[in-house]
């Protein structure tokens, strides 16, 4: 079921990169900075304006990323950083020991927790293409504080899977904190194996796992205790 979860997210990140691709496609390097339109725009449209300039930045630079998938890190921070609440789910994942962490170990696990997100996801852009995406009709309240984007990504077996994107609305815009597959959420799920780890071990020692294993063997580690 984990490593299910763990395959599904990955899909979905690349299935959500290839929401609203342009035919023309615009350099990679003009696509570094964040637009006014999407700090301003509504949460679908904040969505598909990250989604359009990270798919035209890989297939810009998609050599270079197949010759060293590290390369996509670099695109990765510099377009969907900024529109994803690293703080805000890192806080959510940690729950009630959020509150118990010093300002030191709460910047500690976002950086942790950041990095290992981008290791585990971040290579599989690198072969990612325009795939089979279908963005439903918005249902939210979009004066709401959070709202939920919908879509639906079709497998190459066929099977269609529901994906929604958690948003909140920040200052800096809206920007996305969790996603929900088949009805998982990965906050939730990052969140149920972190507590037994926590609980067991304490912070600092999962953080500095985190650093060195990532975050899939948390639940096999505290399991096997």
């Amino acid at each position: 079921m984990k490593q299910r979860f763990l395959n599904s997210l990955v899909a979905a990140i690349v299935a959500r990169a290839a929401l609203g691709m342009s035919s023309v496609l615009v350099p990679a390097v003009a696509l570094a900075t964040p637009t006014d339109v999407a700090a301003e725009a509504g949460p679908q449209e904040a969505m598909v304006d990250v989604s359009r300039r990270l798919f035209a930045a890989l297939d810009g630079n998609r050599a270079a990323i197949r010759r060293n998938p590290e390369a996509v890190y670099p695109l990765v921070e510099q377009i969907l950083l900024p529109r994803f609440d690293v703080d805000y789910a890192a806080q959510l994942v940690l729950a009630r020991h959020w509150a118990e962490a010093s300002e030191e170990q709460r910047a500690h696990f976002i950086r942790a927790f950041y990095t290992a997100l981008l290791h585990t996801y971040g290579a599989a852009l690198a072969d990612a293409t325009a795939d089979r995406l279908k963005v439903l009709p918005f249902r939210g309240d979009a004066a709401a504080n959070q709202v939920v984007v919908r879509t639906e990504v079709t497998r190459a077996t066929g099977a269609v899977v529901p994906v929604d994107y958690r948003l909140r609305r920040t200052p800096d815009g809206w920007k996305a904190f969790d996603v929900v597959i088949e009805g998982i959420s990965y906050v939730r799920n990052y969140r149920t194996d972190l507590d037994s780890e926590i609980t067991a071990r304490g912070l600092d020692a999962t953080i500095k796992r985190i650093e060195t294993q990532g975050l899939g063997a948390g639940a096999e580690r505290t399991a096997s205790r």
